[in-house]
């Protein structure tokens, strides 16, 4: 089954990115595109998923923008890398929850190729890591599903500016409960964005 891989080295505007899904979306369900994996960045954005509450948002002067996706309020910027899809359940099994699982293996393979630890909680969605004593969130995921296309996706903390955390409450949890991979490991991160291609793809497959 052939997937489209999309990469893009400039920032994408988030609302753009959302129109751009949104449109391949109704390609696919109408068989007029290939199946996609995008891996990209946005500048400086928070967003608001289906079940956010307006208590996370700690300062009044975000702009927030709310979005059909799955999940509360999050902060995507420079320095997180962002993994989106359009997939076909309909050719694949449909099943959402083997979906989520893929993503949480295909993170958790590729943070373990820097040697860092993460793991999946069944409480909490997203990927997270063990830091002085503390669990802390280095990974979000959101996913929305229409006749059974899967699309949104994840996104890994590798250098962002964990400061723009401070005026929400990111997945409604406290600010200290974020992290990036530079304040776990200092190195470089550069071929992160081919291991999640190549790991989300040989999970797909299997």
């Amino acid at each position: 089954m052939t997937i489209e891989i999309k990469r893009s080295t400039k920032p994408i505007d988030y609302k753009e990115s959302m129109k751009f899904l949104e449109d391949r979306v109704s390609k696919l369900i109408n068989e007029k595109s290939k199946e996609l994996i995008w891996i990209l960045e946005h500048p400086h954005v928070y967003t608001a998923g289906t079940s956010y509450n307006e208590k996370e948002l700690l300062d009044n002067s975000v702009k927030l923008i709310k979005t059909n996706r799955g999940g509360k309020i999050t902060y995507h910027g420079p320095g997180q890398v962002i993994c989106y899809f359009v997939l076909n359940l309909n050719n694949r099994k449909k099943d959402i929850r083997k979906l989520v699982s893929i993503l949480e293996n295909t993170i958790i393979q590729t943070l373990k190729e820097f040697k860092v630890e993460s793991f999946n909680d069944k409480k909490n969605i997203g990927i997270w890591v063990k830091n002085k004593y503390e669990l802390q969130k280095i990974a979000a995921i959101g996913v929305k599903v229409k006749k059974w296309i899967a699309y949104h996706g994840f996104s890994i903390n590798v250098d962002n500016d964990l400061k723009y955390y401070k005026k929400i409450k990111p997945c409604g949890l406290e600010n200290n409960r974020i992290i990036n991979l530079k304040t776990i490991k200092k190195q470089k991160y550069d071929s992160i964005k081919e291991k999640i291609i190549k790991n989300l793809i040989n999970n797909l497959e299997k």
